[in-house]
């Protein structure tokens, strides 16, 4: 097996720790924010005020201690999960991972797209129905995409990536500082837990909210973002620690924002017209720069995080097609020119519009429960695989308190898996 961290790497110089702060965490930040946070996020402060802000706060962290997990491997083998799973476990863990990886990514590419036609329809209503005008731009929208990804590769991404993060953050949170619910409402919720009753759908909502918070799948993308920021040594853990720090710092306050938004004002409806129907709130609220801005905020959100799926989920498809082929050399970068990550590409970007007929509210849930099964996956096998130190080597090992917060990832997201069947 080649020793990635002994190659050349290839590529545009590393960058400096200032700048790498501003790295793939917040690539990660912003693909893992989508509708679904933004709706859960809002309806659930809606339905359950501020008391549950601690909740985004756990859900964040819960989702950090995985993805330093996967960081940390990474760093000490020179390996992605992936390629680490099909030397150790075998070729047929990924047999079983490549359906799965088909079904998420149809499901939350039409999500996605639903989101954002939703959205561009809110801001641009040029079409008179509501449902042809989500069809019309999310389609536009998700072609944009593929043009984006296909033509500029992975700085074009990365550029206009941070656009959409600047827009997202800035314009929401400035509607959650306008909507301020009093700064000891807020600090009570943050760090006084509670979860009120609200006719028996507390707890649903508050597990939603935790469940919910950043990404699911995409986390594994981090590794290869990794690649292309030549983060490939030892000495690396200390930056992506930080990196990823900030990028869930900054799902925090988002997820934290929009919980406020939802509890400052009454809203309706579900899904990606959910939205919508926030956005007029606003404008009753607000006035109409209330409700541009929020817009713009969101829409910032939805396509980021579409964006985002497009250009890191064909790395998945890629590694695992190339690895169940014998083509794949261990610890060098996808070609984002090759064949199977066009395909992919080109296969999400359209397949998931058939979902667009859909109700958004159907295939957000799929996409929830399709998700909800793989964060106790890689919980256990970030316990097993990291705490093997003839593996990872002392230094990158599991320490006692790593192990225990994997356990409770591992506990939880297999609670909130099976929930649904548990009656």
């Amino acid at each position: 097996m080649p020793d990635a961290q002994t190659q050349p790497s290839a590529g545009p110089p590393r960058r400096g720790p200032l700048v790498g702060m501003l790295g793939p965490g917040l690539l990660l930040a912003a693909t893992g924010v989508g509708a679904g946070d933004l709706a859960t996020g809002s309806f659930a402060g809606g339905l359950l005020g501020t008391a549950v802000l601690w909740a985004v706060v756990v859900g964040a962290f819960l989702k950090f201690v995985v993805t330093e997990g996967l960081a940390r491997w990474q760093l000490a083998t020179g390996e992605t999960l992936i390629e680490g799973v099909a030397a150790r476990a075998g070729r047929w863990a990924l047999w079983l991972f490549l359906p799965y990886l088909l079904l998420w990514s149809f499901f939350v590419g039409s999500a996605l797209m639903s989101a954002t036609g939703a959205t561009l329809h809110a801001m641009l209503p040029v079409v008179a129905d509501a449902k042809d005008g989500k069809v019309i731009f999310g389609a536009a929208a998700s072609l944009t995409g593929l043009v984006l990804v296909w033509f500029g590769g992975y700085r074009l991404f990365d550029h206009v990536m941070r656009v959409c993060i600047g827009v997202m953050f800035a314009t929401v949170i400035l509607t959650a500082i306008l909507l301020w619910p009093g700064t000891g409402a807020v600090l009570e919720g943050l760090f006084v837990p509670s979860i009120p009753s609200a006719g028996a759908q507390g707890v649903t909502w508050t597990l939603a909210l935790i469940g919910g918070i950043g990404g699911t799948l995409t986390v594994l993308c981090y590794g290869y973002w990794l690649r292309e920021e030549r983060r490939d040594k030892p000495e690396d853990l200390r930056l992506c620690r930080v990196d990823l720090a900030t990028g869930y710092v900054m799902t925090a306050i988002f997820g934290i924002a929009m919980v406020i938004i939802g509890s400052s004002v009454s809203i309706e409806g579900s899904g990606a017209q959910l939205l919508v129907t926030l956005s007029e709130r606003l404008d009753d609220v607000m006035g109409p720069a209330g409700k541009w801005l929020f817009l713009a905020g969101a829409f910032g959100a939805v396509f980021s995080s579409l964006l985002g799926v497009w250009q890191c989920v064909p790395y998945l498809f890629a590694d695992s097609w190339a690895l169940l082929n014998g083509t794949r050399e261990n610890g060098h970068k996808i070609d984002t020119a090759s064949k199977p990550y066009r395909a992919f590409l080109l296969a999400i970007a359209t397949v998931p519009m058939l979902g667009l007929f859909w109700r958004f509210r159907d295939v957000q849930m799929l996409y929830a429960v399709i998700g909800a099964w793989l964060f106790p996956v890689l919980a256990l096998t970030l316990l097993i695989f990291n705490g093997r130190t003839g593996w990872v080597g002392a230094r990158f090992a599991n320490r006692p308190m790593t192990v225990m917060a994997l356990v409770v990832v591992l506990a939880f997201f297999s609670y909130l898996g099976l929930r649904p069947y548990l009656g």
